[in-house]
């Protein structure tokens, strides 16, 4: 498989559970050694797209391809190919370090000098050498999350799927895990990363926002930002919350956020700033209004804030 062919292919993906439509046609390719993050708002079907990529839930409609396989019909042969990775801590608590990775290992067939090389090898490379006889269980929440990686990786996977993998952990440890992702992705492994900061959506080199189970934005952080309709602005004034509450119900106002002593404000166009002005103005509130470059969150809030008839 080359570089420019698709690693994952999905086609009219659909997911449905009873009257509730969590994946509604979804299209979606990526490529190879990618490191495609999904973005969303919680219940916009990230999670249940990833879990049938994985062969995990069988879908209602559409067709998958993943590393070449059909999906349901070869969710078996497709398992030893794919790593997994979820927001929830899954190995064994009651374990040490080394017992979840030798089981792991027996799970993929591995034989014991493949294993016992390989575990070794993991241990060192995500700093777990000094834990291998700590129970799961007792280890931070940063220790867990290299652990989960290392298992995850065990049988050199083509393809990586993690869901929410760094809601748990503290900043530092979330940048070491992508430090650790970014060398897998060096070494050719595709990676699909759902995750719900924007700091992260940055550092992947394509992004997917879903919202309410579609696909309403697709391309790399770059595009995306440069394809933004909306027009940010910087509003400093004494009273940022008497502000904000002025331009609650402004309909050129997309999104509001409070930055330090100074309120944020998506506007719908450049020439909606004479309307925040005018609206501050008759609130009799002092304030000085600026162009604000615009960023990942600004693009989240304007696409996911469209009525659905009116999205592609």
């Amino acid at each position: 498989m080359t570089s420019a062919e698709p690693v994952i292919r999905c086609r009219g993906l659909s997911k449905r559970f009873g009257d509730l439509l969590a994946v509604d046609g979804l299209d979606l390719q990526v490529r190879r050694a990618e490191v495609f993050g999904f973005l969303g708002p919680n219940g916009s079907g990230k999670s249940t797209t990833i879990r049938m990529l994985c062969g995990l839930l069988l879908p209602s409609a559409g067709e998958i391809e993943v590393l070449g396989c059909r999906i349901p019909r070869d969710a078996e042969a497709l398992k030893r190919r794919i790593g997994y990775m979820t927001q929830k801590f899954s190995l064994y608590e009651d374990l040490s370090v080394l017992e979840n990775l030798q089981f792991l290992a027996s799970v993929h067939g591995l034989s014991r000098a493949a294993a016992g090389a390989r575990i070794e090898e993991l241990l060192e490379r995500y700093w777990l050498s000094d834990r291998r006889r700590q129970l799961a269980g007792t280890l931070s929440g940063g220790q867990k999350q290299r652990l989960a990686l290392a298992g995850a990786v065990l049988h050199k996977p083509d393809l990586l799927l993690l869901d929410e993998p760094t809601s748990a952990v503290d900043p530092q440890s979330r940048r070491e895990f992508w430090e650790s992702l970014f060398e897998l992705a060096e070494a050719g492994t595709t990676l699909l990363v759902s995750t719900h900061y924007m700091d992260e959506a940055e550092r992947c080199t394509r992004l997917g926002i879903l919202d309410a189970g579609r696909l309403v934005a697709d391309g790399s952080p770059r595009q995306l930002l440069e394809a933004l309709p909306g027009h940010p602005l910087l509003i400093q004034c004494a009273q940022p919350r008497q502000a904000q509450r002025a331009l609650q119900d402004c309909q050129e106002v997309l999104a509001m956020a409070q930055i330090g002593a100074a309120l944020r404000v998506l506007v719908a166009s450049a020439e909606a700033r004479a309307a925040i002005d005018q609206r501050l103005r008759a609130a009799r509130i002092e304030a000085q209004l600026q162009d604000s470059p615009g960023n990942l969150e600004d693009v989240f809030v304007t696409v996911t804030r469209q009525p659905l008839q009116a999205r592609p």
